[in-house]
């Protein structure tokens, strides 16, 4: 799946949307609108639509990449929120995920429930991924 060739940008890009196809499928099925997600993000970081189809046709042959500071640490998790909400319906298995990856991303375990509950109401009300990040500083210690 990841060829000698790609940088470390592509493999954590890769390895991020196979976590988004993950969470999306742990509820037994990927919704269209969760699927219109992840192919958003590829696209807005320069993958075709075609490319994130085949990525999440492969998701168990994918590696994790772990991001390597705050800011992306923040980002993926914060994606992995927001496609968690993206149809509408939060089902236990996918907050279960978002859960256990926050923690695999190197959020402390004690914070991860209050991180993603604020991630979800801000999400909902509106606010930017900035306004949100700034929020979440004031508990976090990555």
């Amino acid at each position: 799946m990841f060829s000698f060739f790609e940088s470390e940008a592509e493999k954590k890009l890769k390895s991020h949307i196979t976590n988004l196809g993950a969470l999306a499928k742990a509820d037994g099925h990927v919704d269209p609108t969760e699927m219109e997600f992840i192919i958003s993000i590829g696209e807005r970081h320069g993958m075709k639509s075609s490319e994130v189809r085949n990525l999440l046709s492969n998701v168990q042959a994918v590696k994790p990449q772990l991001p390597s500071n705050d800011t992306e640490r923040f980002d993926q998790i914060y994606d992995l929120v927001e496609m968690m909400l993206a149809d509408g319906i939060v089902d236990e298995s996918e907050m279960e995920f978002c859960v256990n990856m926050a923690v695999r991303l190197g959020f402390k375990k004690s914070i991860v429930g209050v991180l993603v509950r604020r991630i979800s109401i801000g999400v909902k009300d509106g606010l930017s991924r900035e306004q949100i990040r700034e929020d979440a500083q004031s508990f976090l210690n990555y």
